[in-house]
């Protein structure tokens, strides 16, 4: 039996009961070095009552409590230091998945299928992190998506799901967001929240899901580590997006949605702004499919780091699953069964025939509650140390165990039907990730930026090649390069949800798209109940119809034609950088631009000719001109979502 250190005994009648049961447990599991350097009882009382009380919170989180967490990491850290592969005896193959090509006969019967279950999901968002690595001070679910209107992510996730809420589904049963928030972003998650009005959100239609931490180890035999500042304050760490699904099960959310009636949970990620533009198509191939687990995938490069969708067979028991496969562990399985230089591109494609993991994933919610309640949602977990030396003896800094979202599917039966869907990286994945000197850095070794100049792009150019596939004339910018990255800035195309979401959407939208003609340097902005017959644009156009009224756009023979925007180096800026400036490398400026609406009390339907002087029922919102005075009188008609259409304009004085 381990002895207690003497400066813990001399301080045990300031500690409760639980408190001394909590310490001498941990004693047991040879953690005693928490306690050796207490001071002597008068002195820091105080911090060694909040020191045991962030020990019970710790235990009281962690499922199975600390015993189990120091325990299932003595393991874990044995078999790091080993090498050990968790997929050691399994062998890889190529899953079976749907193509989603945008427009084809596939994809579009896809649609139809899943357009009918749009209004049956609820949606799940992680997003535990902090924008200080991309150089922002703030969560980065407020960092703006685009900064042509400057809409934040949050807010176009929730725009978004009013979109989807108001044409597939109906105000009596709103669907619902859940957002998976640390101790770190909750109260600013909240407060972004709060003085946004939820977006347009109802409050209960909103869960906040708090992820608590676990403590940091130092040492293979895992000792737990203090805080670098104070002997009375244990260092603590995320334990990896994995917990969402503990948290869904433990607050009871998963399981009142399935009573509410809801068919599908449909998981995001906080900086992918292209992440639903997919989802009628990838609800059409579970309903078809009959999956539990449907994983959007894109084509990865051969050892990219990103992970593999790979189906995996015991060599002994013939067991079956389709897992996500981290690249540094395909890789090696590959080798281990002679597959030549393990993870490798097929000559015939450039790219590795196993679809790269990109955590957007839809679960069938009948089937997951289940799961949960059986598993309690408790995802597999692994360590990851980084050590100081050959010998593997030290850490070069404190590690923790980990668990990740995507490792769902682990915990499936034998019986249970998973899947992939992959689409084309442009139309459904790029994420504001990285910095920009990391993100340079990622191009240089042929990997993509994913950066905030890249995402930016990617969002407001996925439309224009959607319409250009329809048959619209709207040829691409030359790439430019800001801070070492190089994208595609133009023409750029923002569609409000009101307006457009999904692939289908345009083609009702845009009903003669050989008709549309947009100059590679224009902006095009479109929000509510707007048809586009025939546009000629070069330069900016912002056009919006509140509910209730119809607008007509049909430019005929004329042109729409302005000065637009540009895209200006930080030193050519003339008044104080932002951090989201610097992100970019850059700053969209507007030169000039023609902006509308119609009128909330006007004509049920109107037309937008383009001419000089307007149409009846439409209100000139602005017409900038740096050699005018702005109109500054720019808020939302009504209740119309189209705030951050008002948002822009007022940028652009």
């Amino acid at each position: 039996m381990t002895s207690t250190p003497l400066s813990l005994t001399l301080n045990l009648s300031l500690l409760s009961k639980r408190h001394r049961e909590i310490a001498a447990e941990l004693i047991e599991l040879g953690q005693s070095h928490l306690f050796e350097s207490w001071d002597a009882p008068g002195s820091c009382d105080r911090e060694k009552c909040d020191f045991m009380q962030q020990l019970e919170s710790l235990d009281n989180s962690y499922i199975g409590g600390l015993k189990t967490y120091i325990v299932r990491a003595r393991s874990l850290l044995e078999k790091a230091k080993a090498g050990d592969n968790p997929f050691d005896g399994w062998i890889p193959e190529v899953p079976s998945g749907k193509i989603l090509e945008p427009f084809s006969e596939d994809y579009l019967s896809f649609e139809e299928i899943g357009k009918t279950e749009l209004g049956k999901c609820g949606f799940i968002l992680v997003a535990g992190g902090l924008g200080e690595r991309l150089g922002y001070n703030g969560i980065k679910l407020e960092l703006p998506a685009q900064t042509l209107t400057n809409t934040s992510y949050l807010e176009t996730y929730c725009q978004q799901i009013l979109a989807i809420q108001s044409r597939y589904g109906s105000e009596e049963c709103p669907l619902p967001l859940a957002i998976m928030v640390s101790d770190d972003t909750a109260e600013k998650t909240a407060a972004l929240l709060a003085r946004s009005a939820n977006f347009g959100l109802r409050s209960d239609q909103i869960t906040l899901l708090r992820q608590g931490k676990v403590p940091a180890l130092i040492s293979n035999d895992a000792k737990l580590a203090l805080a670098a500042d104070s002997k009375y304050l244990l260092d603590a760490k995320p334990h990896g997006h994995g917990d969402v699904h503990s948290l869904m099960h433990s607050t009871g959310t998963a399981a009142s949605w399935l009573q509410r009636g809801l068919r599908w949970a449909v998981f995001l990620q906080d900086t992918n702004a292209l992440a639903l533009l997919t989802l009628p198509a990838m609800l059409g191939v579970s309903s078809a499919l009959s999956l539990e687990v449907n994983s959007l995938a894109i084509q990865r490069a051969a050892k990219q780091a990103i992970g593999a969708i790979a189906r995996l067979v015991h060599s002994a028991s013939g067991d079956e699953m389709t897992v996500n496969v981290e690249y540094n562990q395909l890789d090696p399985l590959l080798r281990a069964q002679g597959a030549g230089m393990g993870d490798e591109n097929d000559p015939t494609t450039g790219h590795s025939p196993f679809p790269g993991n990109i955590n957007q994933l839809l679960f069938s919610l009948e089937p997951y509650v289940a799961t949960l309640q059986r598993s309690k949602g408790v995802m597999p977990e692994f360590v990851n140390p980084k050590y100081a030396d050959n010998s593997k003896t030290h850490f070069k800094k404190p590690t923790r165990l980990e668990c990740m979202m995507q490792d769902y599917p682990r915990l499936l039966t034998k019986t249970a039907r998973v899947g992939f869907s992959m689409a084309p990286a442009w139309l459904c994945y790029s994420p504001c990730k990285n910095n920009s000197r990391d993100a340079a850095e990622s191009v240089k070794a042929g990997i993509p930026a994913g950066s905030a100049f890249t995402a930016e792009s990617d969002q407001l150019t996925v439309y224009a090649e959607l319409l250009r596939r329809l048959g619209a004339n709207m040829p691409a910018a030359a790439p430019q390069t800001f801070l070492g990255i190089t994208a595609v800035p133009g023409p750029r195309i923002v569609l409000h949800p009101s307006f457009a979401l999904f692939p289908h959407e345009l083609k009702a939208r845009f009903p003669q798209p050989h008709k549309v003609r947009v100059t590679a340097q224009s902006s095009l902005l479109l929000a509510g109940d707007v048809t586009v017959d025939c546009l000629s644009l070069a330069g900016s156009l912002q056009l919006s119809a509140p509910p209730g009224v119809a607008v007509v756009v049909n430019t005929g023979q004329g042109e729409v034609v302005n000065d637009g925007h540009e895209l200006l180096p930080l030193d050519q800026l003339k008044d104080d950088v932002s951090e989201v400036d610097r992100m970019r490398g850059y700053r969209i400026v507007c030169r000039e631009m023609r902006a509308v609406s119609a009128e909330p009390t006007g004509p049920a339907e109107v037309v937008f000719t383009g001419r000089a002087g307007g149409s009846s029922g439409l209100i000139p919102l602005t017409h900038f001109d740096p050699d005018e005075e702005p109109q500054l009188d720019l808020q939302p008609q009504s209740s119309f979502l189209c705030a951050p259409f008002s948002i822009f304009t007022r940028n652009c004085t």
